[in-house]
């Protein structure tokens, strides 16, 4: 398969990438949060071919996106008032809602859950390519399973090209990582995975949140993902990465005294300059959203550079550094070292 490479800003093509999806195929698409692969999320054999491409298990369930908000209704049971404030605050925007899901979502969108996640992105080209199709589409990330999600369309390619039909270049994707998602589905409503709408936002708009154990922690033994980004390792580049939590001047320490051919480090903007092996910085240390938009490059820059081990510097776990630290210990496998001063 030739993987045909397209732009945003042309509408020819935004219309070629429209005819593609109509017929069952596969296209990458921008959204605000990271690249997804897309396809008609009401057709099961065309959503099946996300999970060849990807490599991915078919018991991970993928997100529907929507261009227009009236196109909820479609796709879902019932729309609680609780979704309606959330819409009103955050939609179009990095935030997925769970709902008890309508006849028409495919099992193999829902992974064979009663529920489905639907998001209404922000990003242009994304819903232009939405109503080109003529259909809500299921996309989750456009990477290989299991690696760091794509921020650009270089990215996706490296792990896509000739596994998909087509590439929609929009540009870098300005929040970096993946959607907020919150399920509705239960009483109170439930966060299930970190993104840029943080947990302090949801409960300033709806009261009582809770956090899912699996934010933090694996999943149990036998317990089935109600999200994406819930599974134990993800977002993993293909060096070993070990998260070393501790005061900066004990990282460093802890750093150069594990220097070696292969090590490297990952660390926030300045770090490097008492490291003593090569590092890669992503973001500022009290600058969260940095943080996000540069985690996933980090992590792929830390592949191109060959590097076997990698010591990361542990984000705070807080505000949009939530999300951060939740891709990183998968990123880890949850290999976190806590060293003191």
């Amino acid at each position: 398969m030739k993987t045909i490479k397209l732009q945003a800003e042309n509408p020819q093509d935004i219309a070629r990438a429209g005819e593609i999806l109509r017929k069952g195929g596969l296209v990458g698409i921008p959204t605000e949060t990271v690249y997804g692969l897309a396809a008609d999320a009401l057709n099961g054999e065309a959503v099946k071919k996300i999970f060849q491409a990807k490599g991915r298990p078919m018991d991970n369930p993928l997100i529907v996106h929507i261009s227009h908000i009236e196109q909820l209704q479609d796709l879902v049971a019932e729309i609680p008032e609780s979704a309606r404030e959330l819409a009103r605050r955050w939609w179009p925007g990095p935030l997925t809602m769970i709902f008890p899901k309508s006849a028409r979502i495919p099992d193999e969108v829902s992974a064979g859950l009663p529920t489905v996640a639907v998001r209404f992105p922000a990003h242009p080209a994304a819903r232009a390519v939405i109503d080109a199709a003529g259909t809500p589409l299921a996309a989750p990330s456009g990477n290989r399973s299991g690696r760091p999600s794509p921020t650009t369309a270089a990215h996706m390619l490296v792990d896509m090209d000739g596994r998909i039909d087509a590439i929609v270049d929009g540009g870098p994707c300005q929040v970096g990582v993946e959607s907020t998602v919150i399920t509705l589905a239960t009483d109170p409503p439930r966060l299930l995975r970190p993104g840029g709408i943080t947990l302090e936002q949801l409960r300033e708009a709806l009261g009582r949140v809770d956090m899912d154990e699996a934010v933090l922690n694996p999943l149990k033994e036998g317990e089935k993902a109600a999200s994406p980004g819930m599974k134990y390792k993800h977002y993993a580049p293909k060096a070993h990465v070990i998260i070393v939590d501790g005061p900066y001047e004990a990282y460093c320490r802890f750093v150069n005294r594990h220097k070696g051919p292969g090590v490297a480090a990952m660390c926030y903007n300045g770090d490097e300059k008492a490291l003593e092996v090569p590092a890669v910085c992503y973001g500022g240390r009290e600058d969260y959203a940095e943080q996000a938009r540069e985690l996933f490059d980090a992590l792929r820059e830390l592949d191109e550079m060959g590097a076997q081990t990698v010591f990361a510097r542990c984000p705070e776990p807080r505000g949009v550094g939530l999300a951060v630290y939740n891709r990183l210990i998968r990123a880890a496998g949850f290999e976190v070292l806590h060293i003191g001063e």
